[in-house]
Formats: structure tokens, sequence, C-alpha cells
């Protein structure tokens, strides 16, 4: 391994900073494509089904994570068989995975659209939609693990190109299907079907190195017991971990819906204060992923020390510039999310909270990198449980108290309570570079 620098952190956290910017858009582009349609029930049915299938993927994000501990691992370790064993390994979960949704398609499509409220046009365009995009799930799942591996090898500069291609050839066919040749909610679905496929096939061009000579010895080591129990362990904790924190932020927005209809609006353009704050953020707790990782398997301690000293330094520092971004800026963006007097006036008297936000949860977003990068899943998913309970405690003691600021105090104390408890477990990352 090379030195852990400064200019080396940035190097790999800025291109998924860049390439985080560009998910948000490609969302706005589909609803402004299929919105110029003219028509409510197309706009719903590709929100509807979008969310059906984000939910759904969500849950199998867990490969991009552990792949990425796990890849560079066995890149600081300087074991290039495993390193290709590890993607391998990493592709056939996500194939199995994707096939299991397509042949399940019908029960899961079914399920999701009856425990939703909305009319039969909205749910018959939903279901075309989901017939489309579901044939994508290999590809995705796939992307996961590809995504994953780029970044144990340190390659981050490629992803920014998947995504740039992927959603930049989205954004075209969505303009082709829907508004060229009228296609209308398949449209959209067929473009972003299309798009999955070819930055699949981009993702293999850009690994295509691993699929040369350390090809064949990693397939015999693919089916290796020591291995593979080790994967999906990682796995399991991590998915357990993400899970408890959906909830955690489910019940943040069942809990909202309770103030009114106002508030609940107000929340959610906030809210988008906390997405802004995970997309900047994250650049930097995936350079600790990677630089972690490989320190640990270099058996390291000195470059695991500098990794997660300078990843913390700059995520500090990045979340000290959000802080001041929203403070100054806060109202506006606020103003630009939504032209309702009453939700701006509601936003406004909750926005000191978000500029908290960011100095409160950076350690939480950074040590997630450090023990994604020293596999320590289960490690997280002890962090998380005391934090979920201490915010349950929160919720209860805070929200009947002082209402919505309550809701989102005991959301700072989730935070919160995620960075100290990892920064007591952090010792143990050094006992996992000395093992």
């Amino acid at each position: 391994m090379t030195d852990i620098t400064h200019a080396r952190v940035l190097k790999i956290a800025a291109p998924v900073v860049l390439s985080n910017a560009t998910v948000p858009l490609l969302g706005a582009v589909d609803t402004a494509v299929i919105g110029q349609l003219g028509q409510a029930a197309p706009l719903g049915a590709v929100g509807m089904g979008a969310m059906v299938l984000a939910t759904l993927y969500w849950v199998f994000s867990f490969l991009r994570m552990s792949t990425s501990g796990l890849a560079a691992q066995a890149h600081g370790a300087g074991d290039g068989v495993e390193r290709t064993a590890v993607l391998l390994r990493a592709l056939v979960v996500a194939g199995a995975a994707g096939l299991a949704l397509i042949v399940l398609q019908w029960p899961l499509t079914h399920l999701a659209l009856a425990a939703s409220p909305a009319s039969e046009e909205v749910e018959r365009l939903a279901g075309q939609y989901l017939a489309i995009r579901i044939w994508g799930a290999p590809a995705t799942f796939a992307l996961y693990a590809l995504t994953g591996w780029l970044v144990g090898m340190e390659r981050t500069r490629g992803i920014l190109w998947l995504q740039l291609l992927q959603n930049g050839l989205n954004v075209v066919l969505d303009l082709f299907f829907v508004l060229g040749l009228g296609w209308g909610v398949p449209g959209v679905a067929f473009a972003t079907l299309i798009a999955e496929f070819a930055g699949l096939a981009f993702a293999l061009w850009l690994v295509r190195d691993a699929l040369g000579a350390a090809l064949r010895p990693a397939l015999a080591r693919i089916g290796d017991r020591l291995a593979l129990r080790r994967m999906f362990s990682a796995s399991r904790d991590i998915m357990l971990r993400s899970i408890l924190l959906q909830l955690s932020f489910t019940t943040f927005l069942f809990l909202g819906a309770g103030f009114g209809d106002v508030t609940l609006a107000a929340n959610q353009v906030l809210l988008q204060f906390i997405e802004i704050t995970a997309y900047a953020l994250d650049g930097f707790a995936i350079a600790a992923e990677t630089l972690v990782g490989q320190a640990v398997g270099a058996r390291s301690v000195m470059q695991l020390r500098q990794s997660s000293r300078i990843t913390m330094q700059w995520g500090f520092g990045a979340a000290a510039v959000l802080a001041v971004t929203f403070l100054v800026l806060g109202p506006a963006i606020i103003d630009l999310m939504t032209t309702a007097p009453d939700v701006r006036v509601e936003a406004r008297a909750f926005l000191p909270w978000l500029i908290l936000a960011p100095l409160i949860g950076v350690a939480s977003w950074i040590y997630d990198g450090i023990f994604i990068g020293a596999l320590m899943g289960r490690e997280m998913l002890r962090c998380m449980l005391i934090s979920v309970a201490v915010y349950v405690v929160a919720l209860l003691c805070l929200v009947p108290a002082i209402g919505n600021h309550g809701l989102w105090g005991a959301l700072m104390v989730l935070n919160l309570m995620r960075g100290l408890t990892m920064r007591l477990a952090f010792p143990a990352v050094f006992s996992a570079a000395r093992a």
C-alpha cells in the first residue's frame, strides 16, 4: 500500500460525491418527462413502481458493502486470486437473488399494489412498470457487487463514469421512448431497464483485469467454505443493521404524520437536507471503507490509524461546510422545494435541527465506513441495537413533551448514539488488523 494522504482520500471520495449528485437528477428527469403527458395517473404509477422496487432492491444493498470490505482486505493482503474470487462469489449471489425476484414477481407485485391506496388506473400502470423493470433485478444486484469491488480496489473514478453512462443513457432513452415514441409509463421502465444492462456491461469491462489470469484459480476457490461463511456472516449483520436504520426512519415518518399535513410536508422537505448530507459524506465514508479494508488486509495498524484519522478529519470538515451552508442558504433551499407558504413557515421553525444534523451525524457515517472496511458487521449491528433502544426512549420522552421538535431531537439522539457506540467499539478494529 502507498502512504495514506489527504490527496489519496480526496481521490477516492470526490468521484463518489459527484456520482451521487446524478442520482436525484435522474429521478427529477423521470418525473419531468412523464409529467409532460399531462395526467396524474402515469406520474403516480412511476413513483409507486419506483418506490416498490427501491424497497425490494434496498434489502440486497448489503452486496455492495460486504463486497467492498472483502475486496479491500484481499487487495491489502496482496492476494490477487482471492480478490477475483470475492467478485465471483458476489456475482453468483447477485444473479441468484435477481432470478429469485423475477420468479416471485407476481406475488411480490400483487402484495405491494394491494397494500397501496392508489386508484385502479395507477395500480394498472404501476403493474406495467414493475413487470418490465423487474427483469433488471439481476443487473442491478450485479452492479451492487461490481461497485463494491471497485470501491475495494480504490477505483471510484470508474464508478463515476459508470453512473454518468448509465444515468445519461437513461435520460436520453426516457426522452426518446416517452416523448418521441409516446410509450408512456412502459417507456420510462424500458429506458431504465436498458440503462441497467448497459451499466452492467460497462462495469464488467471496468473489472476486466479481474477476469484474466486469476480467473481460473479464483473459480477453483469460489466455493471455499471459510470464505463463504465470512461473506454471509458479514452480509447478514450489515443487512440487519440496515433494516434497523430503515425502520428508525420509517418510525420518524409515521410519527410525523400525526402532527398534521403541514408538519408532515415540512418534515419531508427537511429530510432532503439529510439526503444532501448523506450524499456529501458518503464519499468520505467510502474512502474509509477502502483504506481501512486494505490496511486490515495488509495487517498494518499504522495505516489503519492514518486511514481512520484522515477520513474522519475530512468528514468533519465537510460536515462543517454543510452546516454553514444550511445556516446561510437553508431558507432559500426550503423555498426552492415548496411554494406553499404554510409549509415554508413550518419548515423554517425546525431548520436549526438540520443545521446541527451534519455535525451530530458525521461520526456515525465515517465509523460506518471504517467498520465495513474492517468487516465488523456484528459490532455495527450491536451498536445499532443500542442506538435504536435509546432512540425509542427519546421518542417516548421527547415527542409527547415538545411535539415535532421532540421528533427531530430523537433523530439527532439516534445519530449521536450511533457515533458514540461505534467510537467505544472502535479499538476492536485494531484487533482485526493484528489478527
